[in-house]
């Protein structure tokens, strides 16, 4: 774990969700080499396995938010990096981020970040009051069309608007900014070269897709200040496995999922 301790105050934070991606597929395109963006990224060119407090959108965020994030599937009272102040804590320790707020971003803007939420899937979308109760938390909020799952060139489309977000946000103001990355939650069949349905392969096809995306943010981000950067999924999906399709269901495939931490950009 990361001493988040250290690093609140002088880093930047990015916090990308990569929404329903699977850990064994995520696993499996990077031993592939179909993802050499996050490869190069990942601590040890490799995925931490990890369990998702939430087996959908709008509950593994609330999770998130809170400090919850996926919890270490071989060591699962591990610290946390971020936690709000509460008796009785088993998984808070020194690298731990204490916060008086109800969640880690309302935290962060107390301590001077400028928050900002990318959104992606339909719990971003600020249409309705569910829609917006998860951007609410930020002091910026973006969702458009072109944003979300049914754009084939939406990660491309949330790279662009962070990259502008970047250019306008002043060097000396600490940023924390939010992705929810939509391409990999169905439909992601379009990703999948003649496929008309969401499958296993264009799941690991839209996986390719988004890491292809990728680079531009991550250089921009290095260029503007140290970085902590968080990279996880939400929840998996099925695909048929058990008889069971989609999520918000207990299944392996629901609730292992990728994980990784790491620091980039100058010291």
């Amino acid at each position: 774990m990361l001493d988040a301790n250290a690093l609140v105050g002088s880093h930047d934070i990015l916090f990308i969700t990569l929404d329903t991606l699977r850990h064994d597929i995520a696993r499996m395109q990077m031993e592939r080499g179909r993802t050499p963006v996050l490869q190069a990224l990942v601590p040890g060119g490799r995925w931490e396995r990890r369990h998702t407090p939430g087996s959908f959108t709008y509950a593994a965020h609330h999770a998130f938010f809170a400090g919850f994030l996926p919890t270490p599937a071989d060591d699962p009272k591990r610290a946390r990096l971020f936690s709000a102040r509460f008796s009785g804590s088993e998984t808070t320790g020194a690298g731990t981020c204490l916060f008086e707020e109800a969640t880690w971003v309302e935290g962060l803007a107390a301590r001077g970040y400028h928050t900002v939420c990318i959104g992606g899937t339909g719990f971003f979308n600020k249409q309705t009051p569910l829609g917006a109760v998860l951007p609410a938390l930020f002091a910026e909020s973006h969702w458009a069309p072109e944003l979300g799952v049914t754009d084939p060139a939406s990660t491309a489309n949330q790279v662009a608007l962070a990259l502008r977000i970047l250019a306008h946000t002043p060097s000396h103001k600490r940023l924390c900014l939010f992705i929810n990355v939509s391409a990999i939650h169905q439909p992601n069949h379009f990703y999948q070269a003649g496929a008309t349905e969401d499958a296993l392969a264009s799941h690991g096809a839209a996986l390719a897709y988004v890491d292809g995306q990728l680079a531009p943010l991550f250089r921009g981000m290095a260029a503007r200040a140290p970085t902590l950067c968080i990279l996880c999924s939400d929840h998996g999906t099925a695909y048929g496995e058990d008889g069971l399709h989609g999520h918000r269901l207990a299944h392996p495939a629901v609730w292992e999922v990728p994980y990784a931490e790491f620091v980039i950009g100058h010291e």
